[in-house]
């Protein structure tokens, strides 16, 4: 885990993405996909670091996604130094955020809740 790496503004885990080498996030200027991203254009318009920063229900770009959508809302309710600390945790025990591809342990729910539960326990329940 890249922990410097943090959480990029939509809710992904850049801080462990199998990407990570070449990448530096959206957070940086240098950003690719900067013209494309809806998240990262909204919440540069609204001058928010992040989408969890902002108090409006949403679902635009990848926030559609449950991983994302996930990862923000547990920033929102528990913050981003505790989603770190379980994100380092669950590494520690073995769950894998890209096990092929971009595909990982956390992309295996159909609810958000459940995903979240995951997260702070670090197993399916």
């Amino acid at each position: 885990m890249k922990r410097e790496l943090g959480i990029a503004r939509c809710g992904l885990a850049c801080c462990l993405c199998s990407e990570n080498e070449t990448c530096k996030g959206c957070i940086e200027e240098d950003c690719a996909d900067k013209i494309n991203c809806e998240n990262r254009k909204c919440v540069i318009n609204k001058h928010l670091h992040a989408c969890y920063e902002c108090e409006e229900p949403c679902r635009k770009g990848l926030l559609q996604k449950i991983k994302p959508y996930g990862f923000t809302l547990f920033i929102k309710r528990y913050g981003l130094e505790k989603l770190l600390d379980c994100l380092m945790r669950n590494e520690q025990n073995g769950i894998v955020y890209h096990r092929q591809g971009i595909v990982g342990d956390y992309d295996e729910f159909e609810n958000v809740e459940d995903l979240i539960t995951f997260i702070l326990k670090g197993k399916k329940e």
